[in-house]
C-alpha cells in the first residue's frame, strides 16, 4: 500500500544529529582505512593535497549550505533554478549513477574485511559476492523501513567507526609526547604541482558525502537550519578527523612501509595490540564500511525520488511507501549494485575499489561544479559577496579537482553525464497527465 508521493510532517525523522552522522558516515567509509598506503608514496605532497582537499570542500560545504537556506529540493533545486530542468537532471542522473556503483564497491570493500575474520567468506568469488549482495540488501530493508531506522543505524555506526581512527591519533601523539625515539619518516619525494594534485584527489575520495544532508531534505525537520549546520560541521569533523588518523598512521610507520602495507592502520597498532591488531581494525573497518553503505542507501532511493517528483523520471518512482520510504527507487538502485558486484566479483578488490572511487569522485566535482556555478548565479546581490567568494574558489578547486583525478575519470563521468540525454527526451514526450500517475 503506497501513500501520496510527498511526505507529512511525520516522515520528516531527521533532525541535526543524524544529518550530521549521515554527513560524517558517508564521507568516512572504508576508504579511509587504505589511504594512508595510497598517499604515502606522496610524501610532503599528501599532506599539502590534504589541506586544500579539506579546505575546498569546506567552501563547497558552506555553498551547499548558503544555497539551502530558504530553498527546497536540494542540489536538483539549486541547478534548476540556476540553469534550468536538462542541466540539473544531467547532473542528478550521473550523480545517482555514482551513488550505486560506490555502493557496490563500499560492499565490496566490507566483505573483504569480513574475510579477514571469516576466511570462509573469501574462499571463492561467487561466496564473496553473495555476501557483498547481501549487505546491499540488508541495509536496502533497514532504509525500506523509514528515514528513523536508517538514521539510527547511521548515528550508531558514526561513533563506532570514529574509534579507530581516535585510538591511532591519541597513541601516536602520547608517544612522541612521551619522547618516544620516533620520528616522521615520509617518502623523499619532492613538491610538485602533480604530486600535490595527485595527492588532493585521493583525499577528496575521502572527503566525497558531504553534500548528503541537501539529498533526503523532504525528510528532515527544520531543513533551512538542519541541513546548512549538518554539512558544514559534518565535513570540518569528517575531514579533521580522516586528516588526523592518516597522520597518526604515517607518524607511527616509516613512509615506505606504509606504502607498501595492505592494512596500514593494523600495522601502525600491531606493537602494541600483537597479532590482534588486524582483527580489531578489521572489526573497525567492517563497521565504517556498513555505516557508509547505509547512508548511501538512503541517498541512493532519494536522487530519484526527487527526479521522479520533478517530472524528469518516471513518475512510478515517485511514489513511497507508508513509512515515507522511496521503496521503488531504493529497490532499483540496488538491483543495480547487486548486479555490478556480480559482473565485477572476478576482478580484485584494489582495483574495483580504486576505479570506482576515482569515478565516483569525478562524477561528484560535476555535482559541486553545478552548486558551486549556480550559487554565483543566485547570489548576486551586495550582501552575497562572501557566498560569491566561496563559490568562486569552489569552482576552482573543482576544476583543479579534475586535474588530479586523470584524464580517463574525468572522460567516464562525462559519458555517464551524457547518458542520461535519452531518458530526459524521452520524459520530455510523455504528457503532463501521464506523469502524475503512478
Amino acid at each position: 500500500m503506497m501513500a501520496a508521493d510527498i511526505e507529512p510532517q511525520q516522515h520528516r525523522a531527521l533532525g541535526f544529529w543524524m544529518c550530521l552522522a549521515l554527513v560524517v558516515g558517508n564521507i568516512i567509509g572504508a576508504g579511509v582505512f587504505l589511504l594512508p598506503a595510497a598517499l604515502a608514496p606522496f610524501g610532503i605532497n599528501a599532506v599539502i593535497g590534504w589541506l586544500i582537499t579539506i579546505g575546498g570542500a569546506l567552501c563547497l560545504a558552506f555553498v551547499l549550505a548558503e544555497l539551502a537556506k530558504g530553498r527546497s529540493g536540494g542540489p536538483y533545486a539549486y541547478t534548476r533554478e540556476a540553469f534550468g530542468p536538462l542541466a540539473a537532471f544531467m547532473v542528478m542522473w550521473s550523480y545517482w549513477i555514482s551513488i550505486w556503483t560506490a555502493n557496490a564497491a563500499i560492499a565490496i570493500a566490507a566483505t573483504s574485511y569480513l574475510s579477514r575474520l571469516f576466511p570462509a567468506i573469501g574462499a571463492t568469488p561467487g561466496s564473496a559476492a553473495a555476501v557483498a549482495i547481501g549487505l546491499v540488501w540488508l541495509f536496502t530493508l533497514i532504509n525500506m523501513r523509514g528515514a528513523r531506522a536508517a538514521g539510527v543505524t547511521q548515528v550508531i555506526t558514526t561513533i563506532l567507526k570514529l574509534v579507530p581512527l581516535i585510538a591511532v591519533f591519541l597513541l601516536a601523539a602520547w608517544l612522541f609526547g612521551s619522547g618516544a625515539e620516533r620520528h616522521v619518516r615520509l617518502v623523499p619525494v619532492p613538491v610538485t604541482g602533480g604530486g600535490i594534485a595527485g595527492a588532493a584527489a585521493l583525499a577528496l575520495w575521502s572527503v566525497i558525502g558531504f553534500e548528503s544532508a541537501t539529498l533526503p531534505v523532504g525528510k528532515v525537520r527544520d531543513p533551512e537550519r538542519t541541513v546548512p549546520r549538518a554539512t558544514v560541521a559534518g565535513t570540518l569533523i569528517a575531514g579533521l578527523f580522516s586528516l588526523l588518523a592518516c597522520a597518526g598512521v604515517l607518524l607511527l610507520l616509516p613512509g615506505s612501509q606504509a606504502a607498501a602495507s595492505p592494512a596500514p592502520f593494523a600495522d601502525a597498532v600491531q606493537p602494541f595490540l600483537g597479532s590482534k591488531a588486524v582483527d580489531f581494525i578489521a572489526s573497525f573497518a567492517v563497521i565504517s564500511a556498513l555505516g557508509a553503505l547505509n547512508g548511501w542507501v538512503l541517498c541512493s532511493g532519494e536522487v530519484p525520488l526527487t527526479l521522479a517528483r520533478a517530472a524528469v523520471f518516471p513518475a512510478w518512482f515517485g511514489v513511497t511507501a507508508r513509512s515515507g520510504a522511496p521503496v521503488r527507487a531504493q529497490t532499483l538502485s540496488s538491483m543495480l549494485a547487486s548486479l555490478l558486484v556480480l559482473t565485477n566479483y572476478s576482478r580484485s578488490l584494489t582495483g574495483l575499489f580504486t576505479f570506482m572511487g576515482l569515478i565516483s569522485a569525478a562524477t561528484s566535482l560535476l555535482l559541486y561544479f553545478a552548486c558551486a556555478a549556480a550559487a554565483l548565479k543566485l547570489t548576486l546581490a551586495p550582501q552575497s559577496k562572501a557566498v560569491g567568494a566561496l563559490a568562486l574558489i569552489g569552482l576552482i578547486y573543482c576544476l583543479w579537482a579534475f586535474w588530479g583525478v586523470g584524464a580517463e575519470s574525468t572522460l567516464w563521468s562525462i559519458a555517464l553525464l551524457l547518458s542520461g540525454l535519452p531518458l530526459f527526451w524521452l520524459m520530455s514526450r510523455v504528457p503532463a497527465a501521464a506523469q502524475s500517475t503512478a
